[in-house]
């Protein structure tokens, strides 16, 4: 019976963590959800928490403020085009404009899928699960990130060749990258890269080492998400069968309220989504 008791007291209690359970409704991301709960906002069946620690199940009552919270929404993912000039964060400590200030005002909570430096642009991954930010960010996913690219200079083969093995800078290792030489225009080149995993400011600092500087960089595709037609500062959601199929989930609930597509719609014709959509992954 001793020996029971113990093996009990490991066994992690049913359910989820009331912190991740807040985030997947949608009332604030987990961090904020603790200081919430610290502050003594959030309770359960009628009692106040002061503990993020404490694992609620699907019949438990949660309120915030005193109103009670509605059942979590399923994973959904946003494609968003970021135009150059915003910060990727919630908050700036420099007071710079982040995209979460020009989001449609009508969009959920929303977590980005890594980030695009302030002059960067293009295809940027929104969620409203945390879950599917980490798993789509891990580098073990290996979904390949593909850019366009414009330097200045003429660059030859041979100098964007150390790109392609790999380079060491300040002792940090870059993987080789996918490099294609597209076109001249005038005292610019457009090239086409792809990579693996995303460093900070990886493509610059890699373009910088081997005598260039980067004067526009547009993200045109994450893995089978692509940025086709969107239009700066346009924002589509993701059909909920593509992100099943996608993430590998099955039998996904519905939300009890479905919220329609953020951006207006387009007459596009019947059948499998085109440009602007997922495509499955090469295998």
């Amino acid at each position: 019976m001793h020996l029971r008791r113990i093996c009990m007291a490991d066994t992690p209690p049913p359910g989820d963590r009331i912190a991740k359970v807040l985030s997947r409704a949608g009332i604030a991301s987990r961090r904020d959800a603790e200081r919430m709960i610290e502050a003594g906002r959030v309770s359960v069946n009628g009692k106040t928490i002061l503990t993020p620690a404490l694992a609620v199940i699907a019949k438990d009552r949660i309120a915030v403020d005193g109103q009670e919270i509605g059942a979590p929404e399923p994973p959904r993912i946003w494609l968003y085009h970021k135009p150059p000039g915003l910060v990727t964060t919630t908050r700036d400590e420099k007071g710079r404009t982040t995209i979460f200030d020009k989001l449609p005002k009508d969009l959920p909570r929303t977590m980005t899928v890594g980030r695009l430096d302030i002059n960067s642009e293009g295809l940027l991954l929104l969620t409203n699960d945390g879950a599917v930010k980490r798993q789509l960010e891990l580098p073990s996913t290996g979904w390949l990130r593909k850019y366009r690219v414009r330097i200045n200079g003429n660059p030859s083969e041979d100098d964007l060749a150390p790109l392609r093995r790999g380079l060491v800078i300040d002792g940090e290792k870059f993987q080789g990258m996918t490099v294609s030489l597209d076109r001249q225009q005038g005292a610019n080149a457009w090239l086409t890269i792809g990579l693996r995993e995303g460093k900070n400011r990886e493509i610059r600092r890699a373009i910088e080492a081997v005598g260039f500087t980067v004067n526009r960089l547009i993200r045109v595709s994450y893995g089978p998400f692509q940025l086709g037609t969107l239009k700066p500062g346009e924002v589509e959601e993701l059909k909920q069968r593509v992100v099943r199929d996608q993430l590998g989930l099955r039998d996904t609930p519905k939300p009890a309220a479905p919220r329609k597509v953020v951006r207006k719609p387009r007459n596009t014709p019947k059948g499998p989504p085109k440009s602007g959509r997922a495509r499955p992954p090469k295998s």
